[in-house]
């Protein structure tokens, strides 16, 4: 039986790259799966119709993250329809590579709105109707520990991520809930190659130990093995899946 049979899902900007690897994913493992998305409708039913020509079953929810009432609906529609949400992956983000001289308010206001706001308080509707057991997947990103330049405001919404993803590790614990994050390196998807040459993306491969981009597999993989049983002794934790970047 695969593992993640009779669990529900919702994956927060799952209409593309690693968040639709991590929708498949997690369906072929046997959860039902809610396809959250910010505004390209089609995209994610082009998702959830790979779902359920697949055997699985899916539903797409549209959401803006960035505002909590929106976030309370999309656990409202979920529930109403499969009853239940087991597992929660905070995988929408948005991302701004400008200088800090060149950051506006507006710049800062929208990343961390969708970051950090978005995965506060889906995190907080998690607290209060994810079944006991359940799991809270919050991505953050290796780029934490590194400097790279025109990175400040995106590094702060993650740093920001992590420590969240450390307290309500300890505060949730009561209810068996897991809170873990994943952060990936450079890894290749639509948006992490739009706006940069291919000089950039082959120096950014290079800064891995394996001597690549990552694929979204490899970064479904592990959120799929962190909403697993498996890992039912794994919380608090921030894993970085990056190929040994540095």
């Amino acid at each position: 039986m695969p593992p993640l049979t009779g669990k529900v899902a919702i994956i927060t900007g799952a209409s593309r790259g690693i968040g639709k690897a991590i929708a498949l994913k997690l369906s072929n493992n046997g959860a039902s799966v809610v396809v959250n998305y910010a505004g390209n409708t089609a995209k994610a039913e082009e998702v959830v119709a790979e779902i359920t020509q697949q055997g699985g079953q899916a539903i797409a929810i549209q959401a803006d993250i960035s505002q909590v009432a929106e976030i309370e609906r999309l656990f409202d529609q979920a529930i109403a329809k499969f009853g239940k949400v087991d597992i929660l992956v905070n995988n929408a983000g948005s991302i701004v590579y400008k200088p800090i001289t060149e950051i506006t308010e507006a710049d800062f206001d929208k990343i961390f709105a969708v970051n950090v706001k978005g995965t506060f308080f889906a995190c907080q509707q998690a607290a209060q109707k994810l079944t006991e057991g359940g799991r809270i997947i919050n991505f953050s990103s290796s780029t934490t520990a590194l400097m790279l330049p025109t990175y400040s405001a995106y590094v702060a919404t993650k740093g920001a991520v992590e420590q969240i993803t450390r307290v309500l590790a300890k505060e949730l614990g009561t209810k068996k809930i897991t809170v873990n994050a994943v952060s990936p390196g450079p890894t290749d998807t639509e948006l992490f190659r739009d706006g940069k040459s291919d000089e950039q993306i082959n120096r950014l491969a290079q800064m891995a130990a394996l001597g690549k981009l990552g694929d979204v597999q490899e970064i479904a993989d592990v959120v799929a093995f962190l909403a697993s049983d498996e890992a039912r002794w794994i919380t608090g934790q921030n894993i970085r899946v990056n190929g040994g970047i540095a």
